[in-house]
């Protein structure tokens, strides 16, 4: 099970400081997750500039030219908020059993290392 998620809340805790141009300290909302590289999209985090080839589309109108878009980041760069003190935290898991139609599961839940609330 992964520590962090599609749809978390995560937050830069490495690079370049704010007042120099870098996205460390910064929030944003996971948009994809890329298990085999270790990398996750974050929104509004590590904004590239991507150059792409002009084209014509069916339409007639111009496409490509100067995009700005975001580029995944590695996990071990940001961790998740908890949602209770709005700070990053460690993820830590609790199993716990679930029954469903006279059968019982045995689930791992996310928990907040520092306040020990589930995510």
């Amino acid at each position: 099970m992964a520590k962090i998620k599609k749809g978390d809340l995560v937050q830069v805790i490495t690079g370049a400081k704010q007042e120099r141009g870098g996205d460390r300290g910064k929030q944003g909302k996971v948009l994809c997750v890329f298990p085999d590289t270790n990398r996750v999209l974050v929104e509004g985090i590590n904004r590239v500039t991507k150059h792409t080839k002009v084209g014509q589309s069916q339409r007639g109108t111009k496409t490509g030219g100067i995009e700005v878009v975001e580029a995944p980041i590695h996990v071990s760069n940001v961790a998740l908020v908890d949602p209770s003190t709005k700070k990053p935290t460690r993820v830590g898991f609790r199993l716990d059993t679930v029954e469903k139609d006279g059968r019982s599961k045995t689930v791992r839940i996310r928990v907040s290392k520092a306040t020990g609330k589930d995510i």
